[in-house]
């Protein structure tokens, strides 16, 4: 069985990729390793599912990248079985979504950014 377990997102800064998905988004910080010259190993993760390896962009190819991964769509999806209150909670703690919540065939639906300009939807399946 193979399992996807940790995704690269490109940051400018780890210390701002921790607080908007720690602090923001309730994601648990389960690595901040120091690997010297700068770099680290942090690893961010929600309840359930893959983990994000938050990198810092070293480079202008790294940087253009940031929030620019999927050109423009949404990257990624973040399932939840209570949409009202996560989106209540995600509200409150001051991330910004890009549309009004919204019922498709497959669930309830609303896109929100993070603060380094990548597009993820907040979705609870239908049942």
């Amino acid at each position: 069985m193979e399992t996807l377990a940790t995704i690269t997102l490109v940051v400018p800064d780890y210390d701002a990729g921790i607080a908007f998905y720690r602090d923001a988004l309730g994601f648990e910080l389960t690595e901040d390793t120091d690997l010297g010259d700068g770099k680290r190993w942090v690893v961010v993760a929600p309840q359930q599912g893959a983990r994000l390896l938050l990198a810092k962009a070293e480079d202008e190819a790294q940087r253009a990248a940031i929030g620019n991964q999927t050109g423009g769509r949404v990257a990624f999806f973040l399932q939840t079985d209570s949409f009202t209150d996560t989106h209540a909670r995600f509200t409150a703690a001051g991330v910004t979504f890009l549309e009004d919540p919204r019922s498709e065939p497959y669930g309830t639906v609303a896109v929100f950014g993070d603060p380094f300009g990548n597009r993820w939807d907040l979705i609870q399946p239908k049942a």
